[in-house]
């Protein structure tokens, strides 16, 4: 099943975020029984070759794969999930109708004005029919708002509520320095606004995905997908072998 059909039958995912080159942790994460990856091309390096190759590697070993894109960009949303990205996450969403134009970058008409073929590694290249790639794209094709900012947790559960939206993100780090804090969720002010979008989402009846850097913090987080931060955890661990 894809991310976005497990999501819908409730079971807690775990995944890992990562920025190319990485194939190697991609296998990593597959060898180790992660469920997905989310490649960063907003805070990384957006080589289109590069991530396809990262997204076959990471089917080889049943990984299900998103794509964190930059702000606003339609034509890289098309290419990411016509090369076999699942989904994407957009950051930046700060209104409804920034979460409206999200879903229209990713879905084709009528939802949404993706650009249609059914040649592209998505389509089986040309293998499967219009009418078998359009129901697989609707069933399949995940839309993840990142909420940034005090304005966009305040307006969270009414991007909850656009019709395609199928999970919301917090930007713990982007929240907090957009208000002022340097301590991302250990600063209260900042707790609470995650809280309000945890239960937006539960109303709305969408999971939530969290970035974490620890097993110990996804282990207290309520059911959606965890993703853990690989150049976090990677960091601490070095860090542990260097005062070894």
């Amino acid at each position: 099943m894809s991310i976005k059909q497990r999501l819908r039958a409730g079971e807690r995912l775990r995944g890992g975020l990562l920025r190319i080159p990485a194939d190697f942790l991609v296998e990593l994460a597959g060898v180790a029984g992660l469920d997905f990856v989310l490649i960063d091309c907003e805070h990384g390096p957006a080589d289109l070759i590069t991530v396809q190759q990262h997204i076959v590697a990471a089917q080889a070993h049943g990984l299900g794969v998103l794509v964190r894109v930059g702000r606003a960009e339609p034509d890289f949303v098309l290419r990411v999930l016509d090369i076999g990205a699942e989904g994407i996450v957009v950051p930046h969403v700060d209104t409804p109708e920034d979460a409206r134009r999200a879903v229209r970058a990713a879905h084709y008409p009528p939802r949404g004005d993706r650009g249609f073929a059914t040649y592209s590694r998505a389509g089986s290249f040309g293998a499967v029919s219009i009418a078998a790639h359009l129901a697989n794209a609707a069933d399949t094709t995940l839309v993840v708002p990142m909420l940034e900012t005090a304005g966009a947790c305040a307006a969270a559960a009414d991007i909850a509520a656009v019709d395609g939206v199928d999970a919301l993100l917090v930007g713990p780090a982007d929240l907090s320095v957009s208000m002022g804090y340097s301590e991302g969720p250990a600063e209260p002010a900042v707790q609470a606004m995650l809280d309000k979008v945890v239960a937006a989402a539960e109303v709305a009846g969408r999971p939530m995905f969290h970035i974490v850097g620890t097993a110990e913090q996804a282990r207290s987080l309520p059911a959606g997908a965890v993703v853990f931060n690989l150049a976090h955890v990677l960091l601490g661990t070095f860090r542990s072998l260097a005062d070894s």
